[in-house]
């Protein structure tokens, strides 16, 4: 086992116990430090096998896993270890984006898409939600934003209001489109085959109403939709 500390045995979580599962070790260097200044302890593993193997002997908050692994791939993972730990919050490293991993990544709730070279601020912030996740001081992401109501920017009655066409499924750069990236033109494009119907996008989606006015509140404040 290759670990960048002992984990402190405790009744509750206390959401700073990490499993990254990477192949490269540079990667995996590099995040053990990082996790280690924000107080975060770091078992590593270098790959879907290793990283099974920890999750059999001890419980983790958090999981930092990356897609792209040699044998098992990460998705693979993933989906296989859901059902035993459902409490497990995932943030999704990757240096590729895929489709088909995008649709299947918002059916296992993960908490966010990463890709590599990834900013230290972006990883802090997703650590923090996820810890809080783990921990119950966020029951779901657009609780934490909007509490018991619909986040303001739409009538929660109105959830038949058209959407903007999606963006173009293509990078009109020609260049890899990060994972979140390739998430939000699903989602976008999901509602706009659907005339804008929110519940039956979130029910295609496979996630709940509430996450879904989440992401498009997210997507309003980067300007995407009005």
């Amino acid at each position: 086992m290759e670990s960048a500390s002992t984990s402190a045995s405790s009744t509750f979580p206390t959401g700073r116990e990490v499993l990254v599962v990477d192949d490269e070790p540079r990667i995996r260097n590099m995040l053990a430090q990082a996790l280690k200044q924000m107080d975060f302890r770091a078992t590593l593993a270098g790959s879907a096998e290793a990283g099974a193997r920890e999750l059999a002997q001890r419980t983790f908050d958090i999981l930092i896993l990356d897609l792209n692994l040699p044998g098992m791939d990460g998705m693979e993972f993933l989906t296989s270890i859901r059902k035993r730990h459902p409490d497990i919050q995932v943030i999704i490293l990757t240096g590729f984006g895929d489709l088909e991993a995008a649709k299947r990544a918002i059916h296992l709730d993960v908490v966010e898409f990463l890709t590599k070279p990834c900013a230290l601020g972006n990883l802090e912030t997703a650590l923090d939600r996820a810890s809080k996740r783990r921990k119950g001081e966020i029951v779901n992401d657009a609780a934490a934003v909007t509490g018991n109501q619909l986040p303001a920017f739409d009538d929660p009655l109105q959830i038949s209001r058209p959407v903007p066409a999606a963006p173009p499924a293509a990078d009109p750069a020609g260049g890899s489109l990060s994972l979140d990236e390739v998430e939000q033109r699903h989602i976008l494009g999901v509602l706009e085959r659907l005339n804008g119907n929110r519940a039956a996008a979130a029910a295609e989606l496979g996630i709940s109403l509430r996450k879904l006015y989440y992401r498009l509140g997210e997507y309003q404040k980067k300007g995407l939709i009005p």
